[in-house]
């Protein structure tokens, strides 16, 4: 049985449980620094991401991710830890 099939018959006590696809939207410095710290918030936990985009407009380096099969809590957790990297501004984080 695979994990999904195994996540989708197992019993939830809320919608906060269930993994879904999550976006960060994170804005920044452009320091050269900044992207890989981004990236290893998902490494060290083995994720790879499904899209990862970085891009510069005047002083603003803006990142986002997509990844899948992360719970909300996972998601509010590597959100902080996205806000505590020096240079970063906001992180916006949206779920579905």
């Amino acid at each position: 049985m695979s994990s999904v099939s195994s996540l989708a018959s197992a019993p939830v006590a809320d919608d906060q449980a269930l993994p879904f696809t999550a976006s960060f939207s994170v804005h920044a410095v452009p320091e050269p620094g900044v992207m890989p710290r981004v990236l290893e918030l998902f490494a060290k936990r083995g994720l790879v991401p499904q899209r990862y985009h970085g891009a510069i407009a005047g002083r603003q380096l803006t990142i986002n991710v997509q990844i899948a099969g992360l719970d909300r809590g996972t998601v509010d957790y590597i959100a902080r830890c996205m806000r505590q990297i020096v240079g970063v501004d906001a992180v916006v984080t949206s779920t579905g």
